[in-house]
């Protein structure tokens, strides 16, 4: 008998979270309120034939498929469905309204102003509550968006916050993306988001609980908010999209990233290192297994 059958794999932390954000740059969230399979491009959500059309026309303009819907059941009673494309690196947000799944497949992915949708301002956070694919989703996710929607009613044009399909990283439950920006967060309660999502409000950099943007790859991703950290501590503040990935050289076991800011010019040196985990549970119900992690050992200005 398997004994991590009852642990719940996201009470298990083992690893620190930063570098381990969901990989993306363009982002289309459908609003869906039926159900969600397993993976929801399995061809049980939308049936085989439409969903191998969505796969390749999500490939050919290599974007992320997110499905959407809001956590009352009031709210779920649609007659059309919210259709939001993210250029995260950007950090910019479109919306529309569409009939059907049908919609997605006419979708040029390829930049903003091309799909006769509105820009969006405010944030989105997407709360995971996919409960097919981990049932952490479900017990962590579902209570944490109920409580933020209570804090950020559902009116049209002002949707703040929105339960997700799978986004990678269930181990990490309470899991949240944020749009238009494309950072992942993890382990996070209501304080932390209630929080987090006051300072997006006005765009600013939120570093507890951020997992990092899916636009850099894993060490990018934990330069950059050792980077924001670094600069909290000296009492700046960080806007999204202040800080930029300049240069980046990864060996087997160290890295070395340099990070922009965009604002002030200055240039940052973050050395990193490889580290091992062991006791990996990445799902609800599997084994631990061993994986490893970048971690941040120093942070300094590089000089002029």
């Amino acid at each position: 008998m398997n004994d991590t059958v009852d642990i719940l794999c996201s009470d298990n932390e083992v690893e620190p979270l930063p570098g381990t954000a969901k990989k993306g740059v363009v982002y289309v969230l459908f609003e869906w309120p039926g159900r969600w399979s397993h993976d929801i491009l399995d061809g049980d959500t939308f049936g085989p034939e439409l969903t191998a059309k969505l796969k390749e026309h999500m490939a050919k303009w290599g974007a992320s498929l997110q499905l959407i819907r809001h956590p009352t059941r009031e709210g779920r009673k649609i007659s059309d469905h919210h259709l939001y494309i993210v250029f995260s690196d950007i950090g910019l947000t479109e919306v529309k309204h569409v009939d059907g799944p049908e919609a997605i497949l006419d979708l040029d992915l390829s930049g903003p102003g091309r799909n006769d949708a509105m820009a969006r301002l405010a944030p989105l956070v997407l709360v995971c509550t996919h409960a097919k694919r981990d049932r952490c989703c479900a017990i962590k996710g579902r209570p944490l968006v109920n409580e933020i929607e209570r804090r950020y009613p559902f009116k049209e044009g002002r949707d703040v916050v929105w339960e997700t399909s799978h986004m990678k990283g269930h181990r990490f439950a309470a899991t949240l993306l944020l749009m238009p920006w494309g950072y992942s967060f993890g382990r996070m309660n209501l304080e932390a988001t209630v929080s987090m999502l006051a300072e997006a409000m006005r765009g600013l950099f939120f570093v507890p609980g951020n997992r990092g943007r899916g636009i850099y790859s894993p060490v990018g991703q934990a330069a950059e908010i050792a980077v924001a950290a670094h600069l909290a501590e000296a009492g700046q503040r960080v806007m999204y999209g202040q800080l930029r990935i300049a240069a980046e050289e990864k060996g087997e076991e160290e890295a070395a990233v340099t990070v922009a800011d965009t604002t002030s010019g200055a240039e940052y040196e973050v050395r990193l290192r490889r580290h091992e985990a062991s006791g990996i549970i990445s799902s609800c119900g599997d084994a631990p297994k061993d994986g490893a992690y970048w971690a941040a050992e120093e942070v300094a200005p590089r000089a002029s």
